[in-house]
């Protein structure tokens, strides 16, 4: 009965905000409601610090939930429950938090090179109250990837609106285990983009996994997600000094 009161007290939150019908078809009644409650701490925050300006309508449901829920959604035949994951440049907390929220029992380490941000998470965090062990980073992706302790030691590693295909892997690739996986979220995909990828895989000891490609809700453009994985250990000298590989991408 409870339960039963929830969903309905979603699908009347979801028509008031017009909230994408496509939401529900990922997750829960329940998490929808996290999700709600997130909103809600973002726009306190935002309104002290500028956070993102996607807060509001299909901006926030489409562009920042269910674009970063969807890809671990889309491949049934991947386990991603219960794995270590890192979000790199986590800014207000997507895909991060959005991950956290469908799979609780993970462990998640955000990072951020914006103090601002870092704090902002950490706020959202406490708040939201959350079931997962989260680890918020305040530093250079650069720098944390050479450390010992957290380099190789992930299952899942993504980022978000950070930057080329390339240059992402080159930060990705070193911190995931043999079998781990990186996830990167690209918008058009190109044969340039496909042959510069490959290019990069084969110095850093990565592979191409997997794509897939959806028409997000709403008309908010295309979105492709590549899955890439090591095919041996990265060499050590990766990732390259901070701003290099924005820079010069391999």
């Amino acid at each position: 009965m409870y339960l039963r009161k929830v969903k309905i007290y979603i699908l009347n939150e979801m028509k008031k905000q017009n909230i994408p019908e496509e939401i529900f078809t990922l997750i829960t009644a329940e998490e929808i409601k996290i999700f709600q409650e997130l909103q809600i701490k973002i726009k306190e925050l935002n309104s002290k610090t500028n956070l993102t300006r996607l807060i509001d309508g299909n901006d926030y449901w489409v562009s920042q939930v269910f674009d970063s829920i969807w890809p671990f959604k889309a491949f049934p035949n991947i386990d991603f429950n219960s794995k270590k994951f890192l979000d790199i440049g986590s800014g207000c907390g997507f895909p991060g938090l959005a991950y956290a929220i469908i799979h609780p029992n993970s462990e998640i380490y955000l990072i951020d090179s914006s103090k601002k941000k870092t704090d902002a998470l950490k706020i959202l965090i406490k708040d939201i109250n959350l079931k997962n062990n989260i680890h918020v980073i305040n530093d250079r992706i650069e720098n944390f990837a050479h450390q010992s302790s957290m380099r190789n030691s992930f299952n899942i590693a993504t980022t978000r609106a950070v930057s080329n295909p390339s240059t992402v892997s080159e930060y990705i690739l070193p911190m995931l285990k043999k079998e781990g996986l990186g996830v990167l979220y690209c918008g058009k995909w190109t044969a340039e983009k496909s042959k510069n990828l490959d290019k990069t895989l084969e110095i850093l000891e990565g592979k191409f996994k997997e794509k897939k490609k959806i028409l997000l809700p709403r008309s908010k453009g295309t979105r492709n997600i590549i899955l890439i994985q090591p095919k041996n250990i990265c060499p050590k000298i990766y990732p390259r000094k901070v701003g290099k590989p924005e820079k010069n991408p391999l």
